[in-house]
């Protein structure tokens, strides 16, 4: 039967043919989606056009007008039917005896009613009252009657929320708001409501209302498949269940998903994820523009009156190479080429989570067509960029869901895709698995602190469940994914076997500390010989803890806690015969050597830039050989105050130190005086280098007092706004008295920032140490800085004065 016999049917037999002709629409099998959705309001248009012409007989001035989903015209098999019956006010006693012939044969089939009678006066003031009523009639759809009294409430309603718009926008923003905080977020959710929970089909019609205001538009790409499978999940619950129900239960899954024809409950869930995300980033990007327009014009009045008119530029300030922000948002900067650039979607992504801002719609759409893909393994600044991005606490999480909407984690990171949006079906988890993994490594960025290389921390948590996605046990498919990954980006043969343990193992301590007897020896050492290292061990603590704390709150105690620090204790003691040796110094290069000479000879520092080469991990040099970045070479005469000159002048010239060795040499008999060289790294935040005789210049007048460091980088940040940026952890300074037999180590783990090692150098020499040797390596936005130092007559700091300096360090770095 066609959908044109349908409705026939339906006019012939009155209430009774509609019920029929309803059944028989939703039980054919060719017909679902939107154009079921659609037949079936044709089909309640057409009675109850039946219904208003048999009650309205010698009536006028009346219109029966279609409201909200129904008045979209997309009407699912248990949805309720919105209808507005509107008159001019004139025969009152009509209207109500019109309104009972249409509301009790909607009752008698047992359908869900929503009415109202109104003028359009009235409907206009309850609309002003009420923003759900508002919204309903933004969707206004004229059925039978008058239809230029339907078309004047339409003009009338659409005219009222855009003149009031400044006003109800955030009103609605608001109920949004308090809707997500009631119902939680739908893609994430293992019995998600598909109407009311965030990133569902009420946070779809509140885009709507926003583009029917002409303040700004939502993303349209991919947004209206989203809601249209969010619809056809809808119907399928409908027919499931035979309620008119909006919350995908568990027990119901299996049949919804058999209804839509997929594979299984799981997949089912995942399409549902998939369009809730897009929808949800789609509210994010469009709330964002709203909030910036409403700004615009709260200030642009005074702004063209204090500019005679003019119309203002936002100001773009840099953030990095090819990375600015502007009006709350980064975006690239003018000169940027994505397609020379495969790093750029990376650096964009760490700068903006570094300084808690969104990443602009257009500036990760642009990213996503036209950046290149990295060649493997990546550039090493690929890496620390992506481990910046990961050691930013709260504000990765935003700025890795633009990225993943528009598919350039799954570019970057292939083996994503198999658990992007994959549920995990255990009550004590919260998130689905990518989720997971972005929260542990949000946890983990708060315990970079504690261990000495944050960087595989980071990493590791990003990776630990990345097996979910295949069949078996997923700490085993892991590890061989997390071995291919950290290959890939980067690290060398050491550290990726370190990433795949913590990835084989990231559930042993847990597992151990909980279930097996900590006093029998033959336990701690199978998990001393699983981890292997002291600096593993450290990591796999963190690690474990981390993602303990992303799964939920079931997932970690204070009794566990104290469980796996015991055992990690007890391991810790069996392995403690791996302390590393006192390190062995290099001799110096014949360039070094002969800085070194210079530098003695002419009584004044002496410098050289080059650009720094090695070759990928696991391969053989080549003609072309990875560049690193810039190696600074300086050689100064012994003298105080070289290391925080040399930083703070690094700091002025916006040269970023990504690792640092500074160590007395010896000279060659016959020359008089010691020498102190640093072999750094370095590279511009933006931009292109200093030249080397401007540093150099520089540096000179840094050591005889006469360039205010201090006071050049105090105005320079004074300069720029202030961002709320991370909130980093703390820096943390500890003694290691037992790692040298000449001098005392102190090592800083800390955030890194603009001019910290100049802080950190001035600070030492204000505790009147001398450095004999400094390590210092930033990995991605952590600072891992081992210092050695000794007394004014060159020994090793008595316990007290070392723990007092280490105490001052860290009121410095915390002040």
């Amino acid at each position: 039967m066609t959908g044109t016999d349908v409705q026939k049917e339906a006019e012939d037999s009155g209430p009774s043919g509609y019920a029929a002709a309803r059944l028989r629409l939703l039980t054919e099998e060719t017909r679902s989606g939107p154009p079921r959705r659609a037949a079936l309001a044709d089909l309640t248009d057409e009675w109850l056009t039946g219904l208003f012409a048999a009650g309205a007989e010698g009536l006028r001035g009346a219109s029966l007008v279609a409201v909200g989903g129904y008045g979209r015209g997309e009407l699912s098999p248990r949805s309720d039917l919105d209808l507005l019956l509107l008159h001019d006010g004139g025969d009152t006693k009509a209207v109500a005896a019109l309104a009972d012939r249409l509301w009790y044969p909607v009752w008698d089939l047992g359908l869900d009613l929503d009415h109202s009678v109104r003028t359009p006066a009235e409907a206009r003031k309850t609309a002003g009252e009420d923003l759900k009523v508002q919204l309903g009639l933004l969707d206004a759809r004229h059925i039978a009657g008058d239809l230029g009294l339907t078309a004047s409430l339409r003009t009338a309603v659409l005219a009222d929320w855009r003149n009031q718009a400044p006003k109800r926008l955030p009103e609605l923003q608001e109920l949004c708001a308090e809707r997500a905080e009631r119902q939680g977020e739908l893609q994430y959710l293992l019995e998600p409501d598909m109407k009311e929970a965030r990133g569902g089909l009420r946070d779809a019609t509140a885009l709507r209302a926003v583009a029917a205001s002409w303040l700004a538009d939502a993303p349209r790409e991919g947004l209206a498949d989203a809601r249209r499978r969010l619809l056809d999940v809808r119907d399928a619950l409908h027919l499931a269940t035979g309620r008119a129900t909006d919350r995908l239960a568990l027990q119901e899954q299996d049949q919804v998903a058999a209804e839509l024809g997929l594979l299984d409950a799981d997949t089912l869930l995942r399409q549902v994820y998939e369009a809730a995300r897009l929808v949800s980033y789609a509210s994010d990007v469009t709330w964002r523009e709203v909030g910036r327009v409403l700004r615009s014009r709260a200030v642009r009045p005074r702004l063209r009156a204090m500019l005679g008119g003019g119309k203002p530029v936002g100001e773009r300030s840099p953030l990095a190479e090819g990375v600015v922000e502007q009006d709350g948002e980064v975006v690239l900067a003018r000169a940027a080429r994505p397609e020379r650039d495969p790093v750029l979607p990376l650096r964009a992504a760490a700068a903006a989570a570094q300084a808690g801002l969104p990443l602009s719609l257009h500036a990760v759409r642009r990213l996503a067509a036209t950046v290149r893909p990295l060649p493997t393994p990546w550039p090493a600044e690929a890496r620390e960029q992506l481990v910046t991005l990961l050691g930013s606490g709260r504000p990765t999480i935003e700025v890795w869901e633009a990225l993943e909407v528009e598919g350039l984690i799954t570019q970057l990171l292939p083996d994503w895709e198999r658990v992007r949006c994959r549920p995990q079906r255990n009550a004590v988890h919260l998130w689905t698995v990518d989720r997971h993994l972005i929260e542990t490594a949000v946890r983990a960025s708060e315990f970079t602190r504690r261990v000495s290389r944050p960087d595989l921390l980071l990493v590791a948590a990003l990776l630990h469940d990345i097996g979910k996605g295949w069949p078996g046990d997923h700490s085993v498919a892991g590890e061989i994914i997390a071995k291919d990954v950290a290959a890939r980006i980067g690290f060398d043969r050491h550290d990726v076997t370190v990433v795949a343990t913590l990835v084989r193992h990231h559930l042993l301590l847990i597992d151990t500390a909980t279930r097996r007897d900590l006093e029998d020896p033959a336990t701690v050492r199978s998990v001393a010989e699983a981890v292997g290292s002291q600096g593993t061990l450290e990591l796999l603590h963190a690690l474990t803890e981390a993602d303990a704390l992303a799964t939920g709150p079931a997932a970690w105690s204070s009794w566990r806690g104290s469980l796996v620090a015991d055992l990690v204790k007890r391991v810790s003691a069996v392995l403690a015969g791996d302390a590393p040796d006192e390190p062995e110094e290099a001799a110096p290069t014949a360039e070094q050597e002969r800085l070194a000479l210079e530098a003695a000879a002419t009584g004044s520092p002496v410098l050289s830039l080059r650009a720094q080469t090695e070759p990928p991990a696991g391969q053989e040099p080549s003609g072309d050989p990875e560049p690193l970045g810039v190696e600074l070479l300086i050689a100064v005469p012994d003298q105080p105050g070289v290391l925080p000159a040399v930083a703070g002048v690094l700091a002025m010239h916006r040269l970023t130190v990504r690792t640092a060795e500074l160590r007395s040499l010896y000279l060659p008999d016959g020359v008089d005086g010691s020498v102190l060289l640093l072999d750094w790294r370095v590279a511009a935040e933006y931009g292109s280098l200093p030249q080397a005789a401007r540093l150099r210049s520089d540096l000179v007048r840094a050591l005889d007092g006469s360039l205010d460091i201090a006071g050049r980088l105090a105005e320079r940040d004074a300069s720029y706004p202030r961002r709320r940026g991370v909130v980093a952890p703390a820096a943390r300074v500890s003694v290691h008295p037992a790692a040298s037999r000449l001098a005392t180590v102190i090592e800083v783990r800390s955030q890194d920032a603009p001019g910290l090692l100049f802080r950190i150098g001035r600070a030492l020499e204000d505790a009147s140490v001398q450095v004999r040797s400094a390590h210092v390596s930033t990995l991605g936005a952590n600072a891992v800085d081992a210092f050695y130092v000794t007394g004014p007559e060159g020994a090793p700091l008595p316990g007290d004065e070392a723990a007092s300096v280490a105490r001052k360090l860290e009121e410095t770095l915390r002040g």
